[in-house]
């Protein structure tokens, strides 16, 4: 009696082998997936780092609003610099933890007709805080300065009146008690585009994209002119500018923190930590003026 062959290959038999080149893709695709699963797990692991980083100093802005709240101060934060500069994040990242009765977070929107007939600053001072209150403007009356004349929004005698009118309401507001604090947050062309772009594929920050974002990189040479014209001519000693490098956005946030923290006299929580603001990420707008003036004169054009 014969014995039957061996079946050594089951129900498969008849399947081919895959080729080398289909395990080798599949290899190239298992490494692709775990690179990202490694590279997003750092990218967690630092953005835990960063959040817990800020913690102490957000404490601190708790007890400092204590101090505006018991002294009766008022205090005006303006947030400006290019689309995609980091502003709202950082607003976000100063109020997480301070008492909502005690300060307001502003963005006006598209002027009415009946407010474009106003006194210009009017809706602004509409907006202005009580005793006790901080009001944080994501971008301000600066709008006529930077983003109305590039875009052709206002005229030239808007401009030119807002540029002449700004120091003096800057100065009667200081003169008055409020405590004014000027941050102009700045990004290189390449992070913005890197930004934009994120925003363009990203589904969670699509809503962040508009239409003047879109032309922001085409006319990124403007936008540079009229910060220059800004600085020049509305930094003052009683109503500085603080210029914010934001390309990277956790030193932005933590830096423009402690740059708050050192306008107000008040009983530190925590007199161990480092109010120093880091000189690489906080930079004078007198000395931003000088970087300007000597970059048009090395290279005749500005790159900041």
């Amino acid at each position: 009696m014969m014995d039957k062959p061996i079946d050594r290959g089951g129900a498969d038999q008849d399947t081919p082998p895959e080729s080398v080149d289909e395990l080798l893709q599949e290899r190239a695709e298992l490494r692709k997936s775990l690179a990202d699963l490694k590279r997003e797990t750092r990218s967690a692991v630092a953005r835990r780092r960063h959040e817990q980083a800020l913690k102490p100093y957000q404490a601190e802005l708790i007890r400092m609003q204590k101090q505006l709240e018991e002294t009766q101060q008022r205090m005006i934060i303006l947030f400006e610099g290019r689309d995609a500069a980091g502003k709202g994040g950082t607003i976000r990242r100063i109020t997480r933890y301070m008492n909502e009765k005690h300060y307001r977070v502003v963005a006006l929107g598209k002027p009415t007709e009946h407010q474009r007939s106003q006194w210009f600053f009017q809706r602004y001072v509409e907006q202005f805080p009580h005793g006790g209150e901080q009001v944080l403007f994501d971008r301000s009356w600066y709008n006529r300065s930077m983003v109305e004349p590039v875009f052709g929004f206002c005229t030239d005698e808007e401009y030119e009146n807002f540029m002449h009118g700004v120091v003096g309401f800057e100065k009667d507001l200081v003169r008055q008690g409020t405590i004014l604090i000027k941050l102009y947050f700045s990004v290189t062309k390449d992070e913005q585009a890197r930004r934009f772009e994120r925003r363009k594929t990203d589904p969670l920050r699509q809503w962040k994209l508009s239409e003047i974002d879109v032309q922001a990189q085409d006319r990124w040479d403007d936008f540079t002119h009229q910060k220059y014209e800004m600085l020049r001519q509305t930094h003052t000693s009683w109503a500085p500018w603080t210029i914010i490098r934001s390309n990277d956005k956790a030193r932005a946030r933590l830096n423009a923190i402690k740059v708050i923290l050192n306008s107000v006299p008040y009983q530190r929580l925590d007199p161990q930590l480092d109010f120093v603001p880091d000189p690489e990420v906080v930079v004078s707008g007198a000395r931003e003026l000088e970087i300007m003036n000597a970059q048009m004169l090395r290279e005749g054009r500005f790159t900041v």
